[in-house]
């Protein structure tokens, strides 16, 4: 009798022959939830923290990607778990696509997708990272492509009919219970017992519409099939939405509730601009005090500052998690590295340690907030919850620092001094700081080793060449790679002057000494060392999760010259204006020049490079009269030129070059009024709640009229029915760089040309939001005529600042909370708030209201 075994037995029987699996099993300890509703490992009732991210490589678009480039998955994800340990992660989370790994009866299908998803929880758990595990997604596998006719329950039935259809509630039953029965071939152990599972989340986002007894006999249902396994883990379910059942949910048979938040909503095609903090000033959950009276734990699945490609966002977030009780959360999503370039995955997010090196670094530092910063801790209202035990948050210059006696952790570059040089043994960043001047743009590391030796750790230069939150796709390239030496200068205390550099990484061969502690430095990993110490660098034991000489970073994908480079929208004559530009290039560039038209006045200047990449120069100041300034960017690489707007090989002096195309700027006198908002070109950048009626109306070849009609200011969110209804429907434009060339001295009134659309009067609130996020505002009438309102400054008074984009899930504060009491700055502001509520008799809330605007300035 012949005994045939397939792959996934041949390793289960490996791992018990070998004693592996019990090993394994008995290194850790499950999790409970204790009587204050507290996860604690139940070896010895240590609090449980944790922080890291959601990562979906198994799966969906995530894995046909890899297959359509031919790419080994396998060796992809290690890449990326190589990252994760840099970053210091120790949580994973993942929503599983049950549709592909199930058939409509919910049998489980052991195939390549689930191998897969062994396959990296088993490298995540070598690095000791844990897990919290969601079986049901109830998606498609499609996003952002069609979805795909997959064989599983939630093809068949949708999330809807999964949630009451008999027969789909059968199918999840026998799904969850072979989901956790499932033994990963890799540990030859079962997923209801692994000993780095923490919990599991039964199902992403259920969106329950039924009744309260309906909905907890559901809940208890899937528990129950859970349970069936033997397994203890607590389990968890989603209570972020349809909050109305949350005493439904919290006193079903779960340990705890999942949260979510999506402080600056979801989708905006582009990067929304402007002071961020007061969304994520508080987590403020409204049902708390049901899930402590039933004593229940939480944990968030997802979170991300969706289209903002800054750091500052992150620590504030888990600071406020920390404030509302939360034990861990995973970031939404790490893109995997082999997408990161197109962005294409989930492209209102944007994160990886290669492509998004600030905002990666910040999510190292909110580890630090899980691991350190005790729950429930009121750390104070903004501003003065900027700064709390070892962090620090700056909106200017987009600085996130974590700053301990032993570690330097930071976002961007800033002038904070360390706590204790001396007893620094970790440095992590991006930019420049005290201890680092760096001219490149990647994450660099430094790990002390031993008094006078330092691992160093250099990561490539991102340079992020188009919008990364648009409309994406494999075939465009958001951001590229280069790898360039860049010069870094190291001021640590016990390095001497001339330290010795030796490449550590698979073909760095690079051996050389520092110059009064300068040096140029290529990405990879290095020793860094004085020279009278001796070390064994294959000897040394580390208490990483990594080894010395580990490195892993994209390749360079510069394949041409690329410049980035953003014209100013206006400015005042006579004053300064300094052009900068980013340019990469696979030529070695000679030369940059700007050649600039003002009327019959011509000039060119050339661009001084400041590193390899940033370029400026200063505009002549006998270009800067009232009128049009045009300019075009000469790139020269040698034996190549390359001609900006448009990258058009050759130069304007070229007797055939053909693009038309130049940058313009408006130089207009000093007493012009400054626009702050013009419906014609600003429009599109408006953050406003959905509206079908809300629409953009031509009035002649420059001018347009922006209309917003709705038919009243509340509506019932479906996922939270019983708040309070508040009567407000506000907007809001980010005018920054529009005035950030204009002289606003003498500025005395706000100009607003309006009217009321329908056949009565409106009101409309009108406020300027300053970048510390306080408005000033005053509420005017409108009439069904078109009509300039002048506004004193002096008038405009505190008004409420709405939370916008409105947050997502929708329970949270709809109005931002602050303790500041100054007066309004003009030279502070950076954004007007529209407001139609304020003022409006309670008989008129819910009736439609319509208004017209059609500029917005400040003289």
């Amino acid at each position: 009798m012949k005994l045939k075994l397939n792959f996934s037995q041949i390793l289960i029987a490996f791992f018990l022959i070998s004693g592996f699996s019990n090993a394994q099993s008995t290194s850790k300890n499950d999790v409970y939830v204790d009587d204050e509703g507290i996860m604690r490992w139940s070896g010895n009732d240590e609090e449980v923290h944790g922080f890291g991210v959601n990562y979906s490589a198994p799966f969906a678009h995530a894995y046909r990607s890899a297959q359509k480039k031919d790419l080994d998955i396998k060796a992809e994800i290690d890449k990326d778990i190589y990252h994760f340990t840099r970053l210091g992660f120790d949580l994973y989370r993942l929503h599983v696509w049950d549709t592909e790994i199930s058939d409509e009866k919910g049998n489980l299908l052991e195939n390549e997708n689930l191998e897969t998803f062994d396959y990296l929880l088993s490298e995540l758990k070598k690095q000791d990272i844990n897990f919290v595990i969601t079986p049901i997604a109830y998606w498609g596998n499609g996003w952002p492509e069609p979805d795909e006719d997959t064989p599983g329950f939630s093809n068949k039935y949708g999330k809807e009919k999964s949630l009451t259809n008999p027969e789909a509630i059968k199918a999840q039953q026998n799904y969850l219970e072979q989901f956790l029965n499932h033994v990963n071939p890799y540990t030859g152990i079962a997923y209801k017992d692994e000993p780095n599972l923490i919990a599991f989340e039964v199902s992403n986002e259920p969106h329950h519409r039924g009744k309260p007894n309906e909905v907890k006999d559901f809940i208890n249902k899937m528990v129950a099939a859970m349970r069936k396994t033997g397994t203890e883990k607590p389990i968890f379910y989603n209570v972020s939405h349809s909050v109305q059942l949350a005493e439904t949910y919290f006193t079903s048979n779960i340990q705890g509730g999942t949260f979510q938040w999506y402080p600056t909503g979801l989708g905006f095609q582009k990067e929304l601009e402007g002071n961020l903090l007061p969304n994520v000033n508080d987590y403020n959950i409204p049902f708390n005090d049901v899930i402590e009276r039933n004593k229940k734990a939480k944990l968030v699945y997802e979170f991300d500052a969706a289209d903002v490609n800054k750091s500052y966002m992150y620590p504030a977030m888990a600071r406020s998690f920390r404030e509302a009780g939360i034990q861990i959360a995973t970031h939404f999503a790490y893109d995997p590295t082999f997408l990161a370039y197109a962005n294409t995955e989930y492209n209102t997010h944007y994160m990886n340690l290669n492509y998004t090196p600030h905002k990666a670094l910040a999510l190292m530092i909110v580890s630090r907030i899980f691991h350190e910063v005790p729950m429930r801790e009121d750390l104070g209202t903004y501003p003065e919850n900027l700064e709390f035990d070892n962090f620090k948050i700056s909106y200017e210059g987009d600085v996130a620092t974590y700053n301990s006696e032993n570690s330097f952790i930071y976002t961007n570059s800033n002038n904070i001094s360390p706590k204790s040089k001396s007893k620094l043994e970790k440095i992590a960043g991006h930019g420049n700081s005290e201890l680092v001047k760096y001219d490149g743009k990647g994450a660099y590391f430094l790990d002390k080793l031993e008094e006078g030796i330092w691992r160093l750790e250099v990561m490539p230069d991102p340079i992020l060449i188009q919008n990364p939150f648009g409309s994406n796709s494999l075939d465009k390239t958001v951001s590229i790679i280069s790898w360039k030496e860049n010069k870094m200068e190291l001021n640590l205390t016990n390095l001497p002057e001339n330290f010795q550099i030796t490449g550590l990484n698979d073909g760095n061969a690079t051996e050389l000494n520092a110059n009064k502690k300068s040096f140029k430095i290529a990405p990879g990993t290095y020793l860094l060392k004085s020279p009278v110490k001796d070390f064994d660098v294959d000897s040394y034991n580390n208490d990483w999760n990594f080894k010395i000489r580990d490195f892993e970073a994209k390749e360079s994908t510069v394949d041409k010259t690329y410049m980035i480079h953003e014209s100013a929208k206006s400015i005042s004559e006579d004053s300064k204006l300094n052009i900068k530009a980013t340019i990469v290039s696979n030529e070695n560039i000679e030369k940059v020049q700007a050649w600039f038209q003002n009327g019959n006045i011509y000039e060119s200047v050339e661009l001084k490079a400041d590193n390899n990449y940033d370029y400026n120069a200063e505009v002549p100041e006998n270009l800067i009269k009232n009128g049009f300034l045009n300019y075009r960017i000469i790139v020269s690489t040698g034996e190549n030129e390359f001609t900006f707007p448009g990258g058009v090989e050759g130069s304007p002096s070229d007797w055939d070059y053909h693009s038309g195309d130049q940058y313009e700027v408006r130089v207009l006198k000093k007493n012009t009024p400054v626009s702050i908002f013009n419906p014609a070109t600003d429009s599109d950048n408006m953050v406003i709640g959905w509206s079908p009626k809300n629409n953009l109306i031509p009035l002649n070849e420059n001018e347009a009229e922006f209309q917003v009609k709705i038919d009243s200011i509340f509506k019932e969110d479906a996922e939270n029915t019983n708040a309070e209804p508040i009567y407000d429907y506000s907007f809001r434009y980010n005018f920054q760089k529009k005035i950030a060339n204009r002289d606003l001295n003498g500025r005395e009134k706000l100009v607003i040309h309006a009217r009321a659309l329908g056949d009565t009067s409106e009101k409309l609130q009108v406020a300027l939001v300053m970048n510390n996020g306080v408005s000033f505002g005053k509420t005017i009438d409108l009439t069904t005529d078109v009509r300039e309102i002048e506004i004193d400054l002096s008038e405009l008074k505190p008004v409420k600042t709405v939370t916008l984009p409105r947050p997502y899930p929708g329970f949270l504060p709809y109005y931002f909370d602050h303790s500041f009491s100054g007066e309004l700055q003009l030279e502070n502001m950076e954004s007007i708030q529209f407001s139609i509520g304020p003022g409006l008799k309670e008989e008129n809330y819910q009736k439609p209201h319509s208004i017209g605007i059609r500029q917005v300035t400040i003289e």
